[in-house]
C-alpha cells in the first residue's frame, strides 16, 4: 500500500510541469520576443525526448529498476523547471525542454505497466487523477504568481523546488521498490523487436487511438488560454485561472471514474469519455458569449478523465502480458508524437487563420478517435474468437 502511495505521488509530479507552459506562454512570449506559434517549438522538444525514452524505456527499466527511473527522472524534471525560471531567451527554454521531455517518458511507461499489470483498472483512474492534481496545481501556482506578481518566472521556479521534495520523498523510497518482487513483470520475458510487435493484431490502430487521445489533451492544455485570450478578448491571467479548470475536470473525472470501473468496463468508460468531450465541445461552440467558456472547458477535461487511463489498462488484456510492458512503451511513444506534431500544427494553423477554429480542430480529432477505438474493438473481438 505504501509503495502504491509513492506511485500515486510520482504521477503528481508528472502533471506540474505539463499545464505550466500553456498557462505561462501568453506572458512569457514577449518577454523573449518571439511569436506566439514558437510555443509549438517548445512542444516538440519536450515531447520528442519523451518518445525517445518511451521506446527506450523497456531497456532502461530492466537494466535499472522501476524505482531509480522514477526517481531520476523527477530529479530530471525539477532541473529543467528551475532552468525554465532563469531562462531570458528562448534558445535556453529550449535547452531545457530536452531533460524535461526526457525525464517523462520512462517514467510514465514503467508506473502505467506496473499498475496495469498489478492493480485493477480503479487504481489506473485513481493513478491519472493524481496526474491531474498536479496539472490543476500548476495553472493556479503560475496564475498567482502572474496576478501577484506579474512573474512567470518564480511561478517555474516554485514548481520546481516542490518537485526538489518529491525527489527526496522518491530516493527516500528506493528500499521499497528493492524488496518488491512484483516489479519483475513480463517485460524482462518479452523477446519480440519493434517489427513483430506492430504485427499483433490491433497495435496500429491503438498506436493511432493514442495519438488522436494526446493531440485532444495536449491541444487543449497548450493552447486552451491562447483560444481564451486570442479569439475571447480573455486577460492572460483570467485564461490562466480559467484553463486550470480543464484540468480539474480531467482530475475530478479520473477520482470519479475510479468508482465507475466497479460498474463499467474499460470500453465502456473510452466511449462515455468521447461522449462527454463531444458534449463539451459543442457547448463552446453555442453562440451566448463567453458563458459558456467554464463550462465547455470542464466538460472537455470530464470526458478525457477515463480515456487514457482505460485505454492503458487494457494493454495486457488486448495483447497478452508477455508483451505489454513492449506494446506500453510504443503506446506512450505515439501518445507523445500527437503531443509532439498536433500543438505546433494547430499553432501554425491559428496563427494562419484564427483562434475561432479551435473547438473544430479537436472535434475533428474526437471524431477520428471513435472511428479507430470502433475498428480496435472489432479486431482484438475477432482475434479473441480465433483462439
Amino acid at each position: 500500500m505504501l509503495l502504491l502511495m509513492i506511485i500515486y505521488l510520482s504521477f503528481i509530479s508528472l502533471g506540474l510541469p505539463d499545464s505550466l507552459f500553456g498557462s505561462a506562454w501568453p506572458s512569457m512570449y514577449n518577454l523573449l520576443d518571439v511569436p506566439l506559434h514558437y510555443a509549438g517549438l517548445i512542444s516538440i522538444i519536450i515531447a520528442g525526448g519523451t518518445v525517445i525514452s518511451s521506446i527506450f524505456s523497456e531497456r532502461i527499466i530492466k537494466r535499472f529498476g522501476t524505482g531509480i527511473v522514477t526517481s531520476v527522472s523527477v530529479l530530471m524534471t525539477a532541473a529543467a523547471l528551475v532552468g525554465f525560471s532563469f531562462s531570458r531567451v528562448f534558445l535556453m527554454l529550449c535547452l531545457c525542454s530536452i531533460p524535461l521531455g526526457l525525464g517523462a517518458g520512462s517514467i510514465d511507461a514503467a508506473l502505467n505497466h506496473y499498475v496495469a499489470l498489478h492493480y485493477k483498472a480503479r487504481h489506473m483512474s485513481w493513478l491519472h487523477c493524481f496526474w491531474g492534481i498536479g496539472a490543476s496545481l500548476g495553472p493556479i501556482i503560475m496564475s498567482a504568481f502572474l496576478i501577484n506578481r506579474n512573474s512567470w518566472a518564480l511561478g517555474y521556479r516554485t514548481v520546481g523546488i516542490i518537485q526538489f521534495c518529491l525527489v527526496a520523498v522518491l530516493f527516500a523510497s528506493l528500499p521499497l521498490w528493492k524488496n518488491n518482487n512484483a516489479q519483475k513483470t513480463s517485460a524482462q520475458q518479452n523477446k519480440m523487436n519493434f517489427k513483430q510487435l506492430f504485427r499483433i493484431a490491433g497495435v496500429k490502430h491503438i498506436l493511432i487511438a493514442f495519438f488522436c487521445y494526446c493531440a485532444i489533451e495536449t491541444v487543449t492544455g497548450l493552447w486552451g488560454s491562447s483560444y481564451l485570450v486570442m479569439a475571447k478578448n480573455i486577460s492572460p491571467e483570467i485564461a490562466a485561472q480559467w484553463i486550470a479548470l480543464y484540468y480539474i475536470g480531467i482530475t475530478s473525472g479520473r477520482f470519479i471514474s475510479g468508482f465507475a470501473t466497479m460498474k463499467l468496463t474499460n470500453r465502456q468508460m473510452v466511449r462515455l469519455g468521447q461522449i462527454i468531450i463531444g458534449i463539451g465541445i459543442l457547448v463552446l461552440l453555442l453562440p451566448f458569449g463567453n458563458s459558456t467558456l467554464l463550462p465547455g472547458l470542464f466538460m472537455i477535461g470530464l470526458g478525457c478523465a477515463p480515456i487514457y487511463p482505460s485505454l492503458l489498462h487494457e494493454t495486457p488484456q488486448n495483447f497478452g502480458e508477455e508483451h505489454s510492458q513492449a506494446i506500453m512503451g510504443i503506446q506512450m511513444a505515439s501518445a507523445y508524437i500527437g503531443t509532439t506534431l498536433m500543438p505546433p500544427f494547430f499553432g501554425w494553423l491559428a496563427t494562419h487563420i484564427n483562434f475561432n477554429i479551435f473547438p473544430i480542430f479537436i472535434g475533428t480529432i474526437l471524431m477520428v478517435k471513435i472511428v479507430i477505438t470502433e475498428a480496435l474493438n472489432r479486431k482484438i473481438d475477432s482475434k479473441n474468437k480465433m483462439l
